[in-house]
């Protein structure tokens, strides 16, 4: 689909904003109110992908809004799956970061992102616990909490301050996920590993890091935070430079000044 210079084309943007934010908000409300009561843990793929009742009543909550005010367009989320076919496609992590929040570690998201075809058009994600409100619009900028967003300005990947993760195959494949590792670890000021890939694109975004790497991260982790990293003037892509899609396997963001220097660290490893 040829979206042309705007990717609403005289469609209600703001009716999507206000239902983005209404279903995040309503998700971060069960979860900072359940916080200490994560109730039943469930292993989905492998034992350390797990799943509670916390995302599941996030994501009936956060379906609960979108599908009510926007029927006919189709949801693909994490935990129900896909619904619908439409145009308009909502991305819906629930909780990203199942695993800190199972064991209350304080670095959890509600992600929920709107694509076009093939085009990320809307990107929100909320950090109830720090109260962060993270919104994108295509064309639009990023914002936190309203106010605009910018990358930081670090200029070498030697100054560099990145974030990371590591798939659920970790265990598999520990040695080639660590060659990254390690090879980056060599070459910046530091890595932090938090355990939320929705919210280290967030803070890419913000300035906070200079640029964020991963594996094999589905769509619904993805698609909300590389729109918030290109409109805070950031650069998202594979691990070759080529266009990002977030249906890939690969998830290379930075501020930009320092993406080729992450390029050519990595391209060796492949």
């Amino acid at each position: 689909m040829d979206l042309g210079s705007s990717p609403w084309q005289n469609q209600p943007v703001e009716a999507f904003e206000s239902t983005a934010r209404l279903a995040a908000d309503r998700a971060g409300s069960i979860l900072k109110r359940r916080w200490h009561e994560h109730g039943r843990v469930d292993v989905k793929s492998s034992a350390i992908d797990l799943v509670t009742d916390v995302d599941r009543a996030c994501e009936a909550a956060i379906l609960d809004v979108i599908c009510s005010t926007f029927p006919d367009h189709a949801v693909l989320a994490e935990e129900s799956g896909a619904r619908g076919e439409h145009e308009f496609l909502w991305l819906v992590d629930p909780l990203d970061g199942t695993t800190n929040f199972a064991h209350g570690y304080p670095q959890v998201a509600i992600s929920v992102a709107l694509r076009r075809g093939l085009q990320t058009v809307l990107g929100v994600v909320y950090d109830p616990i720090r109260e962060e409100l993270f919104v994108a619009r295509r064309g639009g900028g990023a914002f936190l909490n309203d106010r605009p967003l910018r990358v930081s300005s670090t200029a070498s990947l030697a100054s560099s301050l990145l974030a990371s993760g590591f798939p659920y195959d970790r265990r598999e494949h520990a040695v080639f996920y660590l060659s990254f590792f390690e090879a980056f670890m060599l070459r910046t000021q530091g890595i932090r590993r938090a355990g939320s890939a929705a919210l280290d694109l967030c803070w890419v975004a913000a300035g906070r890091v200079d640029g964020f790497w991963e594996w094999k991260l589905k769509p619904w982790d993805t698609a909300a935070g590389a729109l918030l990293v290109e409109e805070a003037g950031g650069r998202v892509s594979d691990f070759r430079g080529g266009r990002f899609d977030a249906f890939g396997e690969q998830t290379l963001a930075s501020n930009g000044w320092i993406h080729e220097e992450m390029l050519e660290l990595i391209g060796p490893l492949l």
